[in-house]
């Protein structure tokens, strides 16, 4: 979830000056905040990837040793937004990109900007994502003596062939490493990011990416299904039928086979591509502020942002980003005020994918129908965390997307 996506969404213009709406900051004090830091910044590009980044090569005159002040600035921003709103910062997640491409002196300066501007709750989650290759030991305690407490290394596979149609640079076995050298430096919260469906891909290399990630020792793992997005390198070389397409049947194989090996380790599914160690602890916190609809400011090119309702996302590229900041503006490129409807119906689509489920007072006539033929297909239940939920049930999970549109009617 921490990743800003290349296209951005249509919407209408927003202000420079940045200025909310007063109904978006009406009972904010009632809602957690959370910051999300993007760091557009890769050493290569991955042939998978449609993420909001760039190479050195992209940058068009800007640099990556001003991006910790440039930062700073809109985090300024948002306090002067956000005025008198007295709420500390209960979570922040640094993601990319590649975050670890910085000094780690740079992200603890970017923390400490949120620190000094809004504070950090006693027991607030501060996260990174790290590719396992930009770390290493002191790189790793220098973070942790910043304030960062919990980290997510993209792993994506353990079998060497696999990394190589994903153009991932590390080696089989350095994120295991990681999460050790995490664990050394003080780290409490670690998460390995896996992808399953990369063409060329079987079961069995599956299996050892399972296993080769438990036996790292990580308290949360993420296991997303590969999709393979248009102008991506990938997809040109599949259209080109240098490697074999990827299979909707095959994701959802690979999918039973992560959820039989991650609850056979004591791993719970709280969110349909997230499992963490039982309890509240290891969950990631921050996503939890996306999938409950709480409210969030992202900061950095292409970030994206809510505050009562209000969404709004920055320019992509790093050089206007950074200029409107310079000019005193912001760097938002467009916004748009959700209607009630659209917020039941982002409440449905995205609380129906956690454990804990969506609430069926959500739902409208036709939505409580559908939901009433999925519970008799298999692929509802109601939930046991309190009346008058529905949860999926693993075969819901698999068809998720399906069953969530017949909900929204």
């Amino acid at each position: 979830m921490g990743r800003m996506p290349s296209v951005l969404p249509d919407g209408e213009p927003a202000p420079e000056d940045g200025t909310l709406p007063a109904e978006a900051l009406a009972g904010a004090p009632d809602r957690p905040l959370g910051f999300y830091a993007h760091v557009p910044y890769c050493a290569t590009r991955c042939g998978y990837c449609d993420f909001n980044t760039y190479t050195a090569a992209e940058l068009r005159g800007t640099s990556r040793d001003d991006y910790a002040a440039t930062f700073a600035e809109e985090v300024r921003l948002a306090r002067k937004v956000l005025g008198d709103d007295p709420r500390e910062v209960e979570t922040v997640f640094f993601g990319g990109g590649t975050p670890t491409l910085l000094p780690a002196a740079d992200l603890g300066r970017m923390l400490g900007a949120i620190r000094s501007e809004f504070g950090l709750a006693a027991d607030a989650e501060v996260t990174t994502e790290a590719n396992p290759e930009s770390v290493d030991p002191a790189y790793l305690a220098e973070l942790r003596e910043a304030g960062f407490n919990r980290i997510s290394f993209g792993m994506q596979s353990a079998r060497e062939h696999v990394l190589r149609v994903l153009d991932r640079t590390h080696t089989p076995g350095r994120p295991e490493a990681c999460v050790a050298e995490a664990r050394a430096a003080g780290f409490e919260h670690v998460n390995l990011d896996l992808i399953y469906g990369t063409p060329g891909e079987t079961d069995d290399d599956w299996r050892a990416s399972l296993a080769a990630a438990l036996g790292a020792g990580p308290d949360h793992v993420s296991a997303y299904a590969l999709i393979v997005e248009e102008g991506t390198q990938l997809a040109r070389r599949i259209r080109r039928g240098e490697v074999p397409p990827t299979d909707d049947d095959e994701h959802a194989d690979r999918y039973l086979i992560a959820e039989e090996a991650l609850s056979a380790a004591g791993m719970d599914w709280y969110e349909v591509s997230n499992w963490a160690v039982p309890g509240d602890a290891a969950r990631c916190r921050h996503n939890e502020l996306y999938w409950t609809g709480a409210d969030w400011w992202g900061a950095g090119p292409g970030a994206h942002s809510h505050v009562g309702g209000v969404r709004w996302w920055n320019v992509k590229h790093p050089a206007p980003y950074a200029s409107a900041l310079a000019a005193g503006r912001s760097p938002a490129a467009g916004r748009e005020v959700l209607t009630e409807e659209d917020r039941r119906v982002e409440r449905i689509l995205l609380e129906l994918r956690l454990s804990a489920g969506c609430p069926v007072s959500l739902l409208r006539p036709a939505g409580a129908e559908a939901a009433s033929r999925a519970v008799g297909d298999g692929l509802l239940e109601r939930g046991p965390y309190e009346a008058g939920r529905l949860v999926l049930t693993l075969r819901g999970r698999l068809l998720a997307d399906a069953v969530v549109r017949d909900l929204v009617d």
